[in-house]
């Protein structure tokens, strides 16, 4: 209840910023995530969780500042100050991450909103709705762990860098936690931004395009040792390094249970199984029958892009469109290299997915003003039609 009303001058600034916003719809998204909040501590009550883990690590440090690196040990330095000095216990830490995890649907809500004209429709339903109340997003974003902090991060940076100029805190804000917590996430995005800025359709000066091409390679140039050594790279052959990391990871993900030995899978086949799978025929268990309506969705609406209008739609996007394509793609394809394990999987992708899923959408919206284009088109063609029509007739009357 304290979460809630707190939320509320937030969503109150929001919406006197997005006019078009709807509080009671977020107030009831607040709910949702807070019931699945619950439900993942209630399973964290009977299964292993990490977030026990990450809750008891205060106790092991002399100084908040000893956790301050990028990885697993940040969400430990975020976790010291509430439970060390504030006294939080481990229930309270875990509704606060909710909390935060929260605010990624917020963030990422109102991202595609402001990007997209209407409102496009999955069988009568605001499809964008929909996503936002899809059960396995909000599971894997309601606890203690990386998985809330990564999604507020990711979906602060997407906001912020849809209106630069004005969003500086959210872009600072959210690079900061993605670079904290899977730097190679944000590399991903920053060359994401880098390429739909280059290649959007919005007219921007030759020499600012250039400038953020020299800016992209030299901050690859900067972090390219910091983040390879990160992920477990050697700097110095990066490609037998990554071979070897990726069937490291590989085995570890397989020895977990839930196992999909994709080691020999064509490219394809690999994405099919990270976005796809579990399906109905695969499911593990309870929460995998759940996942695979999901993939059904996501599997619906991947076929909505199979058309030659869509290789005509990306090249006409907008920046934000093809920078949410190149991040979604990117980050896939290098998953894929080390996920083998169906648990992880549903995990992981949950990062990922509204980026894939505004692409589509906003294809959606940008057929439907097509439509309407060519409807006005075709009506303006009739009236000035029947206006020749009734000068010629009114000639042959005089």
């Amino acid at each position: 209840m304290f979460l809630f009303f707190l939320s509320q001058p937030i969503l109150n600034n929001l919406q006197k910023e997005h006019k078009w916003l709807k509080a009671g719809l977020l107030n009831q998204m607040y709910w949702f995530h807070m019931f699945f909040g619950l439900v993942y501590w209630a399973y964290a009550q009977v299964n292993r969780s990490d977030s026990v883990v990450y809750y008891r690590s205060y106790l092991h440090y002399k100084s908040w500042f000893e956790a301050f690196e990028p990885g697993t040990l940040f969400i430990e330095w975020i976790n010291y100050p509430f439970a060390k000095w504030l006294g939080f216990n481990y229930d309270m830490m875990m509704f606060f991450s909710t909390w935060v995890g929260f605010w990624g649907f917020v963030y990422f809500y109102c991202f595609m909103k402001e990007n997209l004209r209407f409102n496009p429709k999955f069988e009568g339903w605001d499809a964008i709705t929909i996503f936002m109340f899809l059960p396995n997003m909000h599971f894997w974003t309601a606890s203690l762990g990386k998985g809330a902090y990564i999604f507020a991060g990711l979906a602060l940076l997407t906001y912020g860098l849809s209106w630069p100029g004005k969003r500086i805190i959210h872009m600072v804000l959210g690079g900061f936690i993605c670079y904290m917590i899977r730097p190679h996430i944000l590399f991903a995005v920053l060359i994401g931004m880098g390429v739909g800025f280059i290649l959007g359709r919005e007219k921007v000066p030759v020499y600012q395009k250039y400038l953020a091409a020299l800016a992209g390679i030299a901050m690859s140039i900067f972090v390219y040792e910091d983040l390879l050594t990160f992920l477990g790279y050697d700097p110095n052959n990066v490609l037998q390094s990554f071979e070897e990391e990726s069937a490291l990871n590989s085995q570890r993900l397989q020895s977990a249970g839930s196992a999909v030995d994709m080691s020999s899978y064509p490219l394809p086949f690999k994405l099919f199984t990270f976005w796809f799978r579990p399906l109905f025929v695969d499911s593990p268990n309870a929460l995998g029958l759940v996942v695979s309506m999901e993939n059904a969705l996501y599997i619906y609406m991947f076929s909505k892009i199979f058309k030659k209008s869509f290789l005509e739609y990306i090249r006409l996007a907008p920046a934000m469109v093809k920078m949410s394509a190149v991040v979604f793609i990117s980050i896939s394809i290098s998953m894929t290299f080390v996920m083998s394990n169906l648990g992880i999987i549903i995990r992981q992708k949950s990062q990922i997915m509204y980026f894939m899923l505004f692409v589509i959408v906003a294809f959606m919206d940008w057929e439907k003003r097509n439509r309407i284009k060519k409807r006005a088109e075709i009506f303006n063609r009739i009236v000035e039609e029947e206006r020749r029509n009734r000068e010629e007739a009114e000639l042959v009357g005089g």
